[in-house]
């Protein structure tokens, strides 16, 4: 039950969309209303607001790290394992998805699954976060980037970690981010993806 209860509160806080709240809060257009229309910082950022997209990138990321942080440091009281770990790695990522509180309609989670990868462990973590980055300088896709780091990262994990329920999470967080990037990998495909820092139409 405990682990249930830890689930279902880490899909609360990933349901927190920081793109649509950020934006709000400083009287931008909705995210999902032009670009990509994903409520995302990369989406953010076409709005012209580097400081709007700043914050709802720490904000997605924080939200990941924090479910993972709290689930380590006060679930073993409360019985939370390892597969209770993973849960809550699965739930911030689908709150983040599929947000309850905006209609289901949410972002493809790259910058909360980082997050959840710095909780689980920083050099996880740091090891994914170098990998978008030097993909994204090289290319200028975001979308690129985080598909490539995406596939990097239980590989990370199980050279740290070896084989574990945390393992199966950061698979399925991986094949999701993938699954959401559907429409970018045939843009990418076409020749028509959009850049990092190009402006909304």
């Amino acid at each position: 039950m405990n682990t249930i209860l830890f689930a279902i509160a880490a899909y609360l806080i990933g349901s927190i969309s920081f793109a649509v709240v950020v934006s709000a809060l400083f009287g931008l257009a909705d995210p999902r209303t032009y670009g990509s229309k994903n409520p995302g910082a990369t989406n953010v950022l076409r709005s012209g607001n580097k400081a709007a997209a700043a914050l709802t990138l720490l904000g997605d990321g924080f939200k990941g790290w924090l479910a993972v942080w709290l689930a380590q440091k006060y679930g073993p009281q409360y019985g939370i394992d390892d597969i209770g770990i993973a849960l809550v790695a699965i739930g911030v990522f689908l709150g983040h998805l599929w947000p309850v509180f905006f209609r289901f309609v949410g972002g493809k989670g790259v910058a909360t699954a980082l997050g959840v990868l710095l909780g689980i462990n920083a050099w996880l973590g740091l090891a994914t976060l170098i990998t978008w980055l030097v993909v994204a300088y090289a290319f200028r896709y975001s979308s690129l980037a985080a598909l490539i780091a995406s596939v990097f990262a239980p590989f990370y994990y199980g050279l740290l970690f070896g084989t574990d329920p945390i393992l199966l999470a950061v698979l399925a967080m991986s094949g999701l981010l993938i699954y959401r990037h559907r429409q970018n990998i045939a843009n990418l495909m076409a020749g028509k993806e959009s850049r990092i820092g190009s402006k909304k139409k």
